[in-house]
Parts: structure tokens; sequence; C-alpha cells
């Protein structure tokens, strides 16, 4: 994909389709955006005024609760008109083509797309057909990326262990079917993460995945030695077509994550997960919800991450005068 459909001539973002060949700069001033936004947001007053007219549209062609339900309360927080459609039975049931789907809502003035959907490239097709000034917003794409799921496990990475540089990440389970361990991966690696593992069995690791400068480990007790965090995937069921597995009991066997496991890891270790997850599968319920885990707070930090992106896009951040931060205004 070409860097220059997501970033403006002034090197702004102007639409968010993958974390892949965004500088270390512009993750870092998104995190830092959402960091400022969080702290507005613990006052009194839950809205801030920065998108206000401006309307965005949630299209998701599959299920989602977490990502769904943050993308809306982020925008009306921005004090933004949001519509959701219920894609399923929208007129694409009807055989009406994405392209179609595109300028017909285009023509109700819609500011920005929030698009999640089953086929790789869907988003990417959506910004290359966009008409000028409409932005659209990756909320997963098949397998491809899930770039904001990426920046919210960043910004909960950066809360609670300060300095990438000096990390070693373990990210475990379906990397194959997985678009959060793609964009995971390209965030870690721009903002330096010392050490990225992918623990999974052989059927569930991706071709060459090692050329994205990770280490594969096919055991999951070596690829938990020594790691600071550990990101768990849930088997995608939906997506496999075919014999991955010889059972879920077995690979909870094999490589859940487990009190007993837990008990390997560095007591700061921290445990994180996208949801939702599989109980007894990847995960143990007592881990899940334990003092390890940030699973909980990764779903919180998604409003703040998905205000910062909708702002920087279709606002702009400027310094303020004298305090050096950033102050969000509208784009015209």
């Amino acid at each position: 994909m070409s860097p220059e459909l997501q970033i403006d001539h002034h090197g702004r973002l102007r639409h968010l389709l993958t974390l892949e060949g965004l500088s270390r700069e512009l993750l870092t001033e998104i995190l830092d955006t959402a960091e400022d936004l969080e702290k507005a947001l613990r006052g009194p007053e839950k809205n801030v005024p920065l998108l206000r007219g401006r309307t965005i549209m949630n299209l998701f062609f599959e299920p989602s609760t977490r990502t769904r339900t943050t993308f809306e309360l982020a925008a009306k927080r921005l004090s933004a008109d949001v519509l959701n459609l219920q894609m399923s039975s929208s007129s694409t049931s009807k055989g009406e083509t994405l392209f179609d789907t595109l300028k017909t809502l285009e023509s109700m003035q819609a500011d920005m797309f929030v698009v999640r959907h089953e086929a790789s490239g869907a988003a990417h097709f959506f910004a290359q057909h966009a008409a000028p000034g409409v932005a659209i917003l990756n909320a997963g794409d098949g397998r491809h990326a899930h770039p904001t799921q990426g920046l919210l496990d960043l910004f909960t990475i950066r809360r609670y262990k300060p300095g990438f540089e000096k990390l070693r990440v373990a990210i475990v389970g379906d990397v194959l079917h997985s678009r959060v361990a793609r964009s995971d991966i390209h965030g870690l690696r721009t903002m330096g993460a010392a050490e990225i593992r992918v623990v999974a069995p052989p059927t569930l690791v991706p071709a060459g995945i090692e050329q994205m400068g990770v280490t594969v480990c096919h055991n999951i007790d070596d690829g938990l030695d020594g790691i600071d965090v550990v990101i768990l995937l849930r088997l995608q069921k939906e997506r496999m077509l075919g014999a991955f597995l010889p059972s879920m009991s077995e690979f909870h066997r094999d490589f859940g994550l487990t009190r007993q496991r837990l008990a390997r890891l560095h007591p700061e270790a921290i445990v994180m997960h996208p949801g939702p997850i599989n109980r007894g599968v990847e995960i143990e319920g007592d881990v899940a919800y334990g003092p390890q885990s940030l699973i909980l707070q990764q779903v919180n930090h998604g409003i703040a991450v998905r205000m910062a992106v909708m702002a920087m896009i279709l606002g702009q951040t400027d310094p303020a005068p004298r305090s050096g931060k950033r102050r969000l205004r509208r784009r015209a």
C-alpha cells in the first residue's frame, strides 16, 4: 500500500488503514494526543467540541461489540454526529457493490467512514475511491490490519511499561488469522521493542512471518521465558477452513495461559487480549481478570485512542503557545 494514501502533503493523517509505514514520530503523536484527550475526559464534562458539525458513519460488515461501541463513544465524545449502519440489512445484501455503497453514503455528506469488513483490503478500496475530504478509518479488514487496536495496545503497554526499547513481547495464539497480530507487530517494531516473539503451533503461524522481525516459538514455555508483555489472541474459528488444531482442549493444554504458566513470568509482566476471550481456550478465567491482566483497561483506552485518530484526521493539532503541549482544533 502506498504511504501517500494515508498521509497528506503536510505529513498529516488523511486516512488510517494500517500501521505499516507510519513513522515513530506519528505513532507517538497519536499516543500523546490520546493521553491529552483521556485527561480532558476525567473532568465533569465528558464531551469536547472538536468535531461538532462533522458526520461519522460506522459501517460494520462483521459483528463487533468492543470496537463498534468504542468507535461510537469516541465520535460522540468529540461531539460528532454518528450514524451506525446495520450492513447485514443494507443494500449490500441485495447485491449493491462496495463502490456504490460508498458513493451513496457520500451523498449524505459524511466526513468519515469507519469500516470493518471480512475482506482484506476493503478499507484500502474505500480510501482509493473516497471523495476528496472524506476520510476512511479501518476498523479491521480480513486478516490484514486492525490499526486502532494496534494503537490502543501500544497505548496500554506504554502506560504500564514505559520504554519500548527494553521490552520483550510475546504474541500467543492464532497469529495466522489475526489482523491484530500484524498491527501489533508493525507498531511494536516501529516503536523499537527489543524483542517480539510469535508463539503458536506451526499450523497457526503465517509463512515468512520472520521477515517482519519476529522470532517464532512453537513451545509456550520457551516463548514466555523472560517476557514483559503477553498478548493473547482468540482462536478465530470462523476463519478456519480446515483442520488447524486437533481440539480446543489440546490447544489450551499446549498454548493456553494458565495460572501455572503465569507463575513462570516476572511478577510485573502484563497480560493483554484484544477480546473477545475464549475462557478455557487461550486463557483461564482467573488469569483473564487477575491482577496482571489489562484486558479491561485496553477496552477503556480504545475510546481515547480512537478519539485521537478521529481528531487528528478531521481536526488538526497545533502546539499551545506557552505550555508546549498540543492544542486540538477543527480542520477546515
